[in-house]
């Protein structure tokens, strides 16, 4: 559940977008048994753009020091940085990565 706080800033957020790579894990963890196939899985939330993976969030990801070896969690870094958006994560380990939160106004270091 979000908190007040989360909710503001989705809500506030001029374009909001789902990574190409939530997608790609989804499959993986469907295809493992992890996660129940469910078509509503692949669609796209109405209200929220896809962001596709490109040459420059691969770029990006290379420059990312190794503080986890989660490849789906590194991508959304990498997008984050390399275009400059807030990354929502309560995620400890992603947030170890630096400006990746949501109380970050920039994630570019």
């Amino acid at each position: 559940m979000l908190t007040d706080g989360e909710r503001r800033l989705i809500d506030t957020a001029t374009i909001r977008y789902v990574s190409a790579a939530t997608f790609w894990e989804l499959s993986i963890l469907i295809g493992l048994g992890r996660i129940p196939a469910d078509d509503r899985h692949f669609m796209l939330p109405q209200g929220l753009e896809l962001l596709p993976v490109e040459p420059h969030h691969c770029q990006e990801l290379v420059s990312l020091p190794q503080i986890h070896r989660d490849p789906f969690d590194r991508m959304l870094i990498a997008q984050a940085r390399a275009d400059d958006l807030v990354l929502l994560t309560r995620d400890a380990k992603i947030i170890s990565y630096g400006c990746a939160g949501a109380t970050c106004a920039s994630v570019n270091p």
